[in-house]
């Protein structure tokens, strides 16, 4: 005969979005029969390792190898950004809190308006997940993604599942859950390409740009990799105006 053993389960805060609907927002009981790891347990509820930041067992903290105990009392925490939690032992060995992004298909709005208050943000919409896993790993950048399905990997250890729907809505949400305010750089980086904005002298871009607007504007600037040229004309002002209503937000 079997002999199964208990262990209780405690999810926090949005970690709920990912666990049915029967164990959100409560303790609950999880039987398993043989030896069984912390990790294994989470991801087999539906939620993915990159989501977690700290996980005590017993009011104690522990690493996703953790081997779960009869009776065990296990609180799982989701990625801390406004909470300082550095004198607990987390399970991941990096910090979340990196600024450069690479984003799914589905963000592309996204991707554009992370590029405009000047955030490293890489995107196309015909990257495959394998890609996006591997470039997030090796370029430690932030996984950002509406598939749930992307984070599930060993590979992925910097992720975050967007919750909104409406792009401003999810610049708003990203700014305020990574904690971004006092890194923002407006308008420091192309919308195209994504390469970092450089100053260049007026007379040295003078036929690269219409006379009315070599007349008119003296400030301007060249991204380095694909070469177009930006100054602070009405499209400048437009989108100064939508970074302090997203910001106000």
């Amino acid at each position: 005969m079997k002999y199964y053993k208990t262990a209780s389960f405690r999810f926090y805060a949005e970690l709920n979005d990912f666990i049915p609907a029967g164990r959100k927002q409560k303790c609950f009981d999880y039987s398993f029969l043989g030896p069984i790891t912390v990790k294994e347990v989470i991801e087999s509820m539906g939620v993915p390792h990159s989501q977690v930041d700290m996980v005590l067992v017993n009011g104690e903290a522990v690493d996703f190898s953790y081997r779960i105990n009869e009776s065990d009392y296990i609180s799982v925490y989701p990625v801390f950004e406004s909470i300082d939690i550095s004198s607990a032992s987390k399970v991941r060995k990096e910090p979340l809190r990196h600024t450069k992004f690479i984003l799914d298909a589905h963000l592309g709005k996204l991707a554009k308006y992370l590029r405009m208050i000047g955030f490293d943000t890489l995107y196309k919409n015909d990257y495959t997940d394998s890609t996006i896993r591997e470039i997030g790993r090796t370029e430690h950048r932030i996984i950002l993604t509406r598939d749930k399905g992307l984070l599930n990997s060993k590979k992925v250890t910097h992720g975050y599942y967007v919750r909104a729907i409406h792009p401003e809505e999810q610049l708003s949400e990203i700014i305020e859950k990574l904690d971004l305010y006092s890194r923002i750089d407006p308008l420091s980086r192309c919308l195209i390409c994504n390469g970092k904005l450089k100053k260049v002298n007026k007379e040295d871009i003078l036929e690269q740009v219409k006379p009315d607007t070599a007349q008119f504007f003296n400030s301007f600037y060249q991204c380095p990799s694909c070469n177009k040229i930006f100054w602070e004309g009405s499209h400048y002002d437009r989108m100064s105006r939508f970074i302090k209503r997203i910001l106000s937000i």
